[in-house]
């Protein structure tokens, strides 16, 4: 395995996933309770972290561990996502199934 290229990755991760979100590294390291420094750092993958700070960002990002290491989805990502639909309205939660829906019917067309 290439350490740098593994890191550089999740660094994209981080990067892709904070700007998805409209954070700046400055608001990523505030909630995160880091330094914008380390945040730059990660992003770039010129820094390897401890396995408290990874938890750290996944958290202020709202993504799984895992999903920044490897970029796999896993049932906690899943999770975090219906704790969003909870905050919905019944109607909207519908809205967002079609949209699931649609999404699925796309996708299924390319393969």
């Amino acid at each position: 395995m290439n350490v740098e290229l593994y890191l550089k990755e999740m660094g994209q991760r981080i990067m892709e996933r904070r700007k998805k979100l409209g954070l700046t590294q400055e608001a990523l390291a505030e909630r995160s309770e880091l330094t914008t420094q380390f945040v730059s750092y990660a992003e770039s993958g010129k820094r390897g972290m401890r396995p408290e700070n990874l938890m750290k960002i996944a958290a202020a990002l709202g993504v799984s561990t895992d999903y920044l290491l490897t970029g796999d989805i896993i049932d906690k990502d899943k999770l975090l996502l219906s704790d969003k639909l909870g905050k919905l309205s019944p109607q909207q939660v519908r809205i967002v199934e079609s949209v699931v829906d649609e999404c699925i019917r796309l996708f299924s067309k390319g393969e």
